[in-house]
């Protein structure tokens, strides 16, 4: 009997204790709701809505049923079902994309003060240019994935690489969002390539400027600038940087739309770790760069730059 009053003393000491702390998260929480409304700080409470995230990963999945036909789409798709198949997912990428659309248009005319327009009828005209786009973002990936298989000797068909490659992935998830970086659909597609980012590990800025038969390798800890251009059939593989040189404290203002990263021109392939800075730089044609190299000047077209083998120590 004592054993069992000491556990009965025991658990209601600690009801107890539960009780007097959970009262207190009354006051914690108006404490929180007070300070959430404090406009100082970065809140979105409204009555307006808000893109969402989540929607975008899903705008993306649909996004690649359309452009990769069969590859991942749940159910069997053949020529008999093909046309009503692509019919549910072109409507249903419509009214999703357009309603993301307008919401970060609507936010970004509150935010920041904008004369407003019609976002409805703006974010329909921006999702159907999208979806017209389509024929030819499919052509310009179809080049990439055949650079891919050129250029890899790992790769085991067309079917692994659009499957499995992280590469692949990143740039069409960029080529998706570049299309509505150049409508100014605000918001979305900075989201999109961070999406990306977050699960390739590739971080390419939506606004970069990359032509057709790129080819990206292995891909982890790749940063691609805002401002960077890269020519046809360019290479780059794991760790390299494309970025901007030391900028003062007010670029975020100072420095919009001025171009701040490297030139990359046709044929360059850039090895693992070489980190390329500046907007003034330019890669020539048929160039080289090896891994771990620091450059911050122009190069002429056909050179190799490497650096000096390192005097190894053996223990």
């Amino acid at each position: 009997m004592n054993i069992d009053k000491n556990f009965e003393d025991a658990c209601r000491l600690e009801a107890n204790f539960d009780s007097q702390i959970r009262k207190q998260l009354s006051s914690v929480v108006e404490n929180i709701v007070d300070d959430s409304l404090d406009k100082d700080h970065f809140t979105h409470i409204n009555y307006d809505p808000f893109p969402s995230v989540e929607s975008v990963a899903r705008i993306i999945n649909i996004l690649k049923e359309i452009i990769y036909p069969g590859y991942f789409t749940s159910g069997k798709l053949d020529p008999t079902n093909l046309t009503y198949r692509m019919g549910q997912s072109v409507t249903t990428i419509f009214d999703l994309l357009s309603e993301q659309i307008s919401n970060s248009i609507r936010h970004h005319c509150f935010r920041y003060g904008r004369q407003c327009s019609d976002c409805h009828e703006e974010s329909q005209t921006k999702t159907l240019k999208l979806l017209e786009a389509i024929p030819e973002l499919r052509r310009i990936l179809s080049n990439d994935v055949r650079a891919i298989y050129k250029g890899d000797p790992a790769a085991n068909g067309y079917d692994e690489i659009i499957f499995s490659y992280p590469g692949l992935l990143a740039i069409t998830i960029f080529r998706i969002a570049h299309i509505l970086y150049q409508l100014d659909v605000p918001i979305l597609p900075r989201t999109m390539t961070e999406y990306a980012h977050s699960i390739t590990g590739i971080d390419i800025h939506p606004g970069a400027d990359i032509e057709e038969s790129f080819f990206i390798d292995h891909g982890t800890g790749i940063v691609i600038g805002e401002t960077t251009k890269i020519g046809k059939h360019v290479r780059i593989y794991q760790g390299v940087t494309l970025g901007a040189l030391s900028l003062p404290e007010d670029a975020g203002e100072r420095m919009k739309g001025v171009k701040r990263h490297p030139t990359i021109e046709d044929n360059v392939i850039i090895y693992s770790g070489a980190t390329i800075l500046g907007g003034d730089t330019t890669i020539g044609t048929g160039s080289i760069i090896g891994g771990n190299v620091w450059i911050t000047k122009s190069i002429k077209p056909g050179t190799k730059v490497q650096l000096e083998s390192p005097n190894l120590i053996f223990k």
